[in-house]
């Protein structure tokens, strides 16, 4: 029992000793608050002021050209010229290369002869029907009058339908061999490669040129790219947060290492209607037009797509936003005073350089430096102006020793 009496006084001591610690150190540190705020901190300000703010979101992406294709013969044979090289301009229906033709041509002279005995045997049973049927039609005559027997005029008029069915096969090789010279013809305009001719006219150059002259060639062995470059496109991807706010025709300023301090115009014309699983980005397209031709294909890019725009309202500089108790604000400067006020706020746009201050609505300057050391209410030293040196006096009867 008395042990236990004697445990308990240790406690209560050794509580009551804790306790003492506990209000010195409180004091102290109150103490030392107390004093920093007393101390002036040197800090730079900058005036609140009305201006317009964007919100921008900046990508990076890679250039390619508006349409792309790669010419290639349709059929096989030895190219004997190729009239192009990298960077020419070339137009829709220009020739590009030129393969032997020779078979192709030979093709073409006997689908022609074909033809020609085709319409040869058409005349001649042209000419066979129609002595066939003033037979025919005499045996008629004849049989009305009883001079002709009935067999005879069997015999007639089956000649006179085998001569007509002749005919028509004779009109049908006639058809089956025009056909077979086309297909010839087709085959010998395949020897010569040109550029399709369609209703876009853009800005077309030879890209790459994959051969040689002299060259055998299956069918689409690629002999050149062509690239049309009066128009490009800025590929990008955006990723989930962003996504929502892209729009189509939505402007963009694009800018690349290529042309420093030079920047282009294009805007969003497709978004892919999905994120890749593995990147959670999506794919965006922006048009560039491409007047000065200065844009190539593969370029490496900087896109900026602006979402928003507030006009004629109040921002502060990015760098006077802090935190104190996890709650954000600002340092309004009391000029009179020379003190700082921490002011908790509600943003809106930042851009990294800005910020819009939504609410409470505010006026004057703002630290934008030496805040990390402010406190509300705190003392400071506006810039050109000279620090008070002025110490405090000790208390009377504690000198220095």
């Amino acid at each position: 029992m008395k042990k236990i009496f004697v445990t308990i006084i240790v406690l209560a001591g050794l509580g009551f000793l804790g306790w003492q610690i506990y209000q010195k150190a409180s004091d102290s540190r109150k103490g030392f608050e107390h004093e920093r705020r007393k101390i002036s901190v040197a800090v730079e300000v900058v005036p609140v002021k009305k201006a317009s703010i964007r919100e921008v979101a900046s990508f990076t992406g890679s250039l390619y050209p508006i349409a792309e294709f790669i010419l290639a013969p349709k059929i096989a044979g030895r190219l004997e010229k190729i009239l192009v090289n990298i960077g020419d301009k070339v137009k829709g229906g220009e020739l590009v290369a030129v393969l032997d033709d020779n078979e192709y041509r030979q093709q073409v002279s006997q689908a022609k002869a074909e033809l020609d005995v085709a319409r040869a045997n058409l005349q001649e049973r042209e000419n066979a029907l129609k002595n066939v049927k003033r037979e025919y039609e005499r045996t008629i005559a004849l049989r009305k009058k009883k001079i002709a027997s009935e067999s005879k005029l069997d015999a007639a008029e089956s000649e006179f339908k085998t001569q007509q069915a002749k005919l028509k096969v004779a009109i049908a090789q006639i058809a089956q061999k025009e056909a077979a010279l086309k297909i010839a013809k087709v085959r010998l305009s395949y020897a010569r490669i040109q550029v399709p001719e369609n209703h876009i006219t853009g800005y077309r150059v030879v890209g790459e040129r994959f051969v040689d002259e002299g060259a055998m060639l299956a069918p689409s062995t690629p002999i050149v790219s062509i690239l049309d470059i009066e128009k490009l496109i800025a590929v990008i991807h955006v990723i989930e947060l962003d996504y929502p706010r892209i729009q189509h025709g939505l402007e963009a300023i694009i800018s690349t290492d290529a042309f420093p301090g030079h920047t282009f115009t294009g805007n969003v014309i497709r978004i892919a209607p999905f994120l890749k699983e593995k990147s959670r980005e999506a794919r965006v397209e922006v048009e560039i037009p491409n007047v000065q031709k200065l844009l190539k294909p593969g370029m490496f890019v900087r896109v900026q797509i602006q979402f928003d725009e507030h006009k004629n309202t109040t921002v502060v500089p990015a760098a006077a936003l802090v935190k104190r108790n996890n709650i954000q604000g600002i340092f309004l400067i009391d000029i009179q005073e020379q003190k700082a006020r921490f002011v908790p706020v509600t943003v809106g746009i930042v851009n990294g350089v800005q910020a819009e201050v939504l609410n409470p609505t505010i006026a004057g300057s703002v630290v934008t430096l030496g805040h990390h050391m402010l406190e509300d209410g705190a003392s400071i030293i506006l810039p050109g102006e000279k620090p008070d040196v002025k110490q405090d006096k000790p208390p009377a009867g504690k000198g220095n020793s």
